[in-house]
């Protein structure tokens, strides 16, 4: 089964969204993923995943794809320990962890050694 991975170090600020969905939309119409669907699900996890590291998150900011066979991974790494929850959508956001966990099989945060943390989703793609 093939295993691919991408890896991006993202600037800080506004400029990374459009980096994370650049890199993930290349990146997986590059490897064989052809329901653009699927492809735009990842994107858009991508993009709550990095507006939420930027928003929220600390020091350098990188973003991983990683595909094997069918199962796609985005992950976003942060400086921040701080774990993302779920809060009430408002005027200033609050609706990001509830498009994830509607687009994902799986979602979940690790622990770094340097005290960041990398918030992960699994979406099922198709080639």
């Amino acid at each position: 089964m093939d295993e691919l991975t991408a890896r991006l170090d993202l600037p800080v600020g506004a400029e990374a969204l459009a980096s994370a969905r650049q890199v993930v939309h290349s990146a997986l119409v590059g490897w064989g993923f052809e329901d653009l669907e699927d492809v735009a699900d990842a994107v858009l996890v991508a993009d709550e995943l990095v507006a939420n590291a930027v928003r929220h998150g600390g020091g350098c900011l990188s973003l991983h794809v990683h595909a094997r066979g069918d199962e796609v991974t985005v992950c976003a790494v942060d400086g921040s320990a701080v774990v993302p929850r779920r809060r009430e959508p408002d005027g200033d956001g609050g609706r990001g962890l509830g498009i994830i966990e509607a687009l994902c099989q799986a979602w979940g945060v690790e622990d770094l050694p340097d005290g960041g943390k990398r918030v992960w989703v699994r979406l099922a793609g198709s080639r």
